[in-house]
Formats: structure tokens, sequence, C-alpha cells
């Protein structure tokens, strides 16, 4: 699986700095590879990447390897998509949702 030059892939090396330091709006996947609903969005998280290149940074961050930051944001059920607005949690959204569902929120918390 080829990941398009948009989704950011994020760890707890550079979690802090990509994110919780960065401006603007960022989407976190926090995904697995054994996870079969993470795989089912994978594609949406793909073409989000794309339609918001320029309004928002999406991420990927693998809870396997990433267990630190999955831990400190109380990641229990995977997908699980965290919006953050300058640094902060600012909306979720748990499991594998539809991608309107997914697009509604980016654009709120964008005019926010």
């Amino acid at each position: 699986m080829s990941m398009s030059e948009a989704v950011i892939e994020v760890t707890d090396g550079n979690f802090v700095e990509e994110v919780e330091q960065g401006e603007g709006l960022h989407m976190i996947d926090f995904w697995a590879t054994w996870c079969g609903p993470c795989r089912m969005i994978a594609p949406v998280i793909e073409e989000l990447s794309s339609e918001y290149e320029g309004q928002a940074k999406v991420c990927k961050l693998d809870v396997d390897t990433a267990q630190k930051t999955a831990a400190e944001f109380g990641i229990r059920s995977i997908p699980t998509l965290l919006i953050f607005k300058e640094g902060k949690v600012a909306d979720q959204l748990i499991g594998a949702v539809p991608k309107q569902q997914i697009a509604e929120k980016l654009d709120a918390s964008l005019s926010n």
C-alpha cells in the first residue's frame, strides 16, 4: 500500500513537533495494520488528504509502533480520528465512519 505524499506518518518521536506544535488543522488517523475497519477507511483518508490539502494536514499514527502517543490520548478502539486545531484536540470520530461525516467534522473545525 503506497501512501500519497499528502498523508504524513506520525510517531511517538515526531508527534509533538508535527501536531501539537503545528499550526492550523491536523487530522490524525489512529490505526494498525491488523485492523480491518482501519484498512476500509484508508482510501477515504487518502482522498481527504488530497481534498483538504492546504487547509488541513492529514496524518496516520500506527498504534502498535506509537503506543505512548495512543495511550496519551486514551485511544481504546481503532480506527479513531482526532482533529487537532492549533495543537489541541477539537473533535473526534471513532470507527469506520462515512467520508461525508469526516468531511463535515473537518469543515466545522475549519470554520470555527
